[in-house]
């Protein structure tokens, strides 16, 4: 199948089933390819360290256009995820132990390419006590150690609730705080049925209760077969939830065993989203077909400062 095509859900209106069809991605998703010196000199540094990050992992769009603009978003505790989220391209099964070079590995590669503002997930370790929150923290102290001034925005996983070990990350002090809700509750069953909605959303709220002073940030994709007073009120769970930045992006199905796309959303759509967010009082929102989480999120931090 060309990558040009992508699932779309049809509809069986006399019934409750669902065939996939394929059609031609819409223009406003297309992206120009180009391994320029700068995408090279990273993919260089990334594998003589070796780093992973969810830019390569997960099939991000914007690889090229970060690469190229010396950016990355590291992913750290290893490939594997123990969890099998049906939108994600991350490979499931069972992980490898933690490597003890990982965080100082991840500091010397933001320092050797000069970065001034870094972004950390990792892959959902429920094999962990602590779900890899003492890395998260490590990470943290390592790259503050060799890059005073840059910016440190951490993408983490729910830690199974466990608030404790999410503590370990607020007292670390990265300056963003990211946590994604990914959808709206009456998907979760069909699209991240180890996750819960709301212990994602408490998540941000407890880690301001904790005593986290930089800002929360959530993300949510569309094209899963919400409704669109779905995604308001999820947008409104997370203000209520103290969320401060939130990133609104199109779900493209990483393959045809994923969960399948419902459809496209236009660019006048997204516009619309962000200014609902806006009226909300999001100190910032990202909105637009190509937008992930991580997407221009060294200018988010500025917008909201």
């Amino acid at each position: 199948m060309p990558d040009s095509y992508k699932p779309i859900l049809e509809l069986n209106s006399d019934s409750n089933s669902r065939s996939q069809r394929y059609e031609r991605k819409p223009l406003h998703l297309r992206i120009r390819v180009s391994q320029g010196p700068n995408y090279r000199a990273v993919k260089h540094i990334l594998r003589g360290l070796k780093l992973n990050t969810v830019c390569e992992e997960a099939g991000c769009p914007n690889i090229y256009e970060c690469f190229e603009a010396k950016t990355a978003t590291f992913l750290i505790l290893g490939d594997i995820c123990t969890r099998n989220c049906r939108f994600c391209l991350v490979g499931g099964g069972k992980p490898l132990p933690p490597d003890p070079d990982e965080p100082l590995n991840v500091a010397k590669a933001i320092a050797t390419l000069g970065l001034n503002y870094a972004v950390i997930t990792s892959v959902t370790r429920d094999d962990l006590p602590d779900g890899g929150a003492a890395i998260f923290a490590e990470v943290i102290r390592e790259t503050r150690n060799l890059n005073a001034d840059c910016g440190i925005e951490v993408l983490i996983p729910d830690f199974g609730g466990n608030w404790q070990a999410l503590q370990a990350v607020v007292d670390a002090g990265p300056d963003i705080l990211n946590h994604n809700i990914e959808t709206v509750p009456r998907l979760y069953p069909a699209v991240r049925a180890a996750a819960r909605y709301e212990r994602s959303l408490s998540l941000l709220k407890v880690a301001k209760e904790r005593g986290f002073k930089g800002h929360t940030k959530s993300g949510i994709m569309v094209g899963l077969g919400e409704e669109k007073d779905e995604l308001i009120e999820a947008l409104a769970d997370l203000r209520h939830h103290g969320c401060d930045i939130v990133t609104i992006g199109q779900y493209l199905a990483p393959s045809t065993s994923h969960f399948p796309i419902a459809r496209y959303y236009e660019p006048a759509e997204f516009e619309e989203l962000e200014a609902i967010g806006k009226g909300m009082g999001f100190s910032h929102i990202e909105s637009g077909p190509l937008v992930r989480s991580s997407y221009h999120a060294r200018e988010q931090l500025g917008k909201t400062k």
